[in-house]
């Protein structure tokens, strides 16, 4: 089934179109919560947060109400970073999370992401349910309401998190901490400075209209700038809902994704800690993960993008670390979904581990990049790949060239009017060739905007 309103994480848009207001979100809360009441034993339990947005409250009320009207108990989380909220739905015994948050998109947008109870992503089929709800019976008033209450503060996901690294293990530790403007303002800070880092602080002052706004994970710059003018040991960016990670090392420069995923793989393995010596990743990292983990005696598996995805696979294949190199990383042994905060304290945990010479620019270096070349092509139309003959071809070609060391990436944007291509391999001037050749490719089959 295509669905209507769900996209790759949840439903997001701007607040104030059709699918992103409170009389829509009232519609969705009580769809959803018939849906989840069908499949739980008892009255249905629903653990709800938001992020920092002017626009949250209002969602947010909506939301509830519409709950309610299913006849659901909503335990109102107020501001909470997301994996908060994942944690809290286990604490309380909830069968349903919601989070009203557009995570790294600008302040004018919202979203709505929906969790289950044991923390983790809905399926596809759940999300299937929902919409159907949505447009059939969704506005039919329900028999008895539930109740709304505010839930107990978040206390004990900082204990969690505090409990990840000794107690004073940051003693000394200057740390440059920016926080988006976002859901994870208060616990994020209170975390590391409990465990006695001296903390530089940016993007910790939200007003509803100034989240992710040249802050965060999104502009790591400022980050880096603060890191060199202020000697502290690394940066820490987190996204507008505090479930992605950003890392800077000492010297200002911003560390990727997949270096980081590098960092906390290898420290697993060194331990005996890494299930079934596998990270889990997506086709987007870069195969020096790759050359990287084999090396230290692991592998990597690989989804298709979107951290759905690789919380899926860590389920089903039993694995403990996996993550996107956007910054999305996920510790199944400690919490159901991607967690920022958590994520950071994983790598301040190699850092300490490390000792001596612990710092983050020499660390890096275990991970070495293949050469990559990308572009992003905005198209008129998404026919299926397999029907565009002549790319199709170029495709195979591309392939051969490459070999066993390359790869290639030919997909449509989830969420934009693109077609995304990647190319890499061990050669850089390979790479640039077979990245012109695909362009060109897609610009003969006619589906290019502006090329008509």
């Amino acid at each position: 089934m295509s669905r209507k309103y769900f996209g790759t994480d949840g439903i997001r848009g701007r607040f104030g179109d059709e699918r992103m207001n409170p009389g829509f979100a009232r519609r969705l809360g009580r769809a959803a919560g018939c849906v989840f009441s069908r499949e739980t034993e008892g009255p249905l339990v629903v653990v709800l947060g938001r992020d920092t947005r002017a626009s949250g409250p209002a969602l947010e009320e909506a939301l509830a109400r519409g709950l309610s009207a299913s006849g659901a108990t909503v335990l109102l989380l107020g501001v909470a970073p997301t994996p908060a909220v994942a944690l809290a739905v286990r604490q309380h015994g909830a069968a349903l999370g919601v989070v009203v948050t557009a995570s790294h998109n600008p302040a004018d947008d919202n979203g709505i992401k929906f969790l289950t109870g044991d923390g983790g992503k809905l399926t596809d089929a759940q999300e299937e349910a929902v919409e159907r709800m949505i447009e059939s019976d969704a506005g039919t008033p329900a028999g008895c309401p539930g109740d709304v209450r505010d839930a107990p503060e978040l206390a004990f996901y900082r204990e969690r998190m505090g409990a990840v690294l000794p107690a004073g293990a940051l003693d000394g530790w200057r740390i440059v901490l920016d926080t988006a403007h976002g859901a994870a303002c208060e616990t994020a800070p209170a975390v590391l400075a409990g465990l006695g880092a001296d903390l530089i602080l940016q993007g910790n002052r939200p007003d509803g209209t100034n989240i992710n706004a040249g802050v965060g994970s999104e502009h790591p710059a400022g980050v880096a700038a603060r890191v060199k003018e202020s000697g502290a040991r690394l940066g820490l960016a987190l996204d507008g809902d505090g479930d992605r990670i950003v890392a800077v090392d000492e010297t200002g420069e911003v560390l990727a994704g997949d270096a980081v995923l590098v960092l906390l793989a290898r420290h697993a393995l060194a331990r005996d800690a890494l299930a079934h010596k596998t990270l889990v990743a997506t086709v987007q990292s870069n195969l020096g993960l790759d050359a990287a983990l084999r090396v230290a005696g692991g592998r990597v598996e690989r989804t298709e993008v979107g951290d759905r995805n690789v919380l899926e696979r860590m389920r089903t294949g039993g694995f403990t670390l996996g993550g996107e190199s956007s910054g999305h990383i996920s510790f199944s042994d400690i919490s159901p979904i991607g967690d920022g905060l958590l994520s950071a304290l994983k790598l301040l945990e190699v850092m300490i581990a490390t000792g001596g010479d612990n710092r983050l620019s020499r660390l890096k270096r275990c991970y070495r990049p293949f050469p990559q070349a990308t572009a992003a092509v905005r198209v008129t139309d998404k026919p299926p790949l397999d029907r565009l003959h002549g790319l199709a071809e170029t495709i195979r070609r591309a392939e051969g060239g490459l070999g066993e060391t390359g790869r290639l990436l030919v997909r449509y944007s989830g969420t934009e009017d693109k077609l995304r291509l990647l190319v890499e391999g061990p050669d850089a001037s390979a790479v640039e060739h077979w990245l012109e050749r695909l362009k060109q490719a897609v610009r003969d089959e006619g589906i290019v905007a502006g090329d008509r």
